[in-house]
């Protein structure tokens, strides 16, 4: 079953969900703002977001935004604004599927699995089948697992991915813009994001942007992954 993040500040609503969402065998995590959604997909894998637009600290379409530029989560949108122009716009924000409310929960479920599914599907197909290896790091895009030096690392699902993107052009400076197409998907976007990432990925490879062992940050210029100097010939 799926690890899904609720993201409804309307207590009964997000209770009935929860309870629903359990009994279907799905794992589930809760929170009620937008700011608290951003932390919980930072720091945790989840296989789909339900959000709702009507959040107390931030509207759910600029959460969606910020969401995209740190995670490609599934995220069905849970709302009950029903204006066309409006479900146009979040599914072109990013937004995977847009139910309104009321729904029912065999609605939200049939909704999740054809989520999952196409998810699944363009991962498979995206992910190359060979293990990277650079220096101490080992890397398994089929499985997305990452090992240093023998020891797995824990790892969020954009860090996997720029981390996966980066050892598969070991020792190429690759540009910032091109990190945001290929890792974000996006075409334009926020250089602290990227920037954000990398720390938190230094910090796992035991690195600092002082100290760098793998990663590089070329200033200007972009970000390059190659092995330690004592690990090169």
């Amino acid at each position: 079953m799926a690890s899904v993040l609720v993201v409804e500040d309307d207590q009964f609503v997000r209770s009935a969900l929860i309870r629903h969402l359990t009994e279907a065998s799905h794992t589930v995590r809760s929170v009620g703002t937008a700011l608290e959604a951003l932390r919980e997909v930072a720091h945790i894998r989840f296989d789909v977001v339900i959000l709702d637009l009507g959040l107390p600290d931030l509207d759910g379409a600029e959460a969606l935004k910020m969401l995209r530029g740190i995670t490609d989560v599934p995220v069905i949108i849970a709302t009950a604004r029903d204006d066309e122009t409006e479900i146009v716009r979040l599914l072109n924000d990013g937004a995977d599927d847009y139910l309104t409310k009321p729904f029912s929960v065999e609605h939200l479920s049939a909704r999740m699995s054809a989520v999952l599914r196409r998810a699944r599907a363009a991962a498979d197909e995206a992910q190359p089948s060979r293990v990277i290896q650079v220096g101490g790091l080992c890397i398994d895009p089929l499985r997305r697992q990452a090992e240093l030096d023998g020891t797995a690392l824990d790892l969020t699902r954009r860090e996997f991915d720029l981390l996966a993107f980066l050892a598969g052009r070991p020792g190429v400076v690759v540009p910032r813009k091109e990190l945001l197409a290929e890792v974000w998907q996006q075409s334009y976007g926020d250089d602290q994001t990227i920037d954000v990432h990398l720390s938190w990925l230094r910090r796992k490879l035991g690195e600092t942007a002082a100290s760098p062992r793998y990663l590089h940050t070329l200033r200007g210029v972009g970000v390059k992954l190659e092995p330690p100097n004592e690990d090169m010939s």
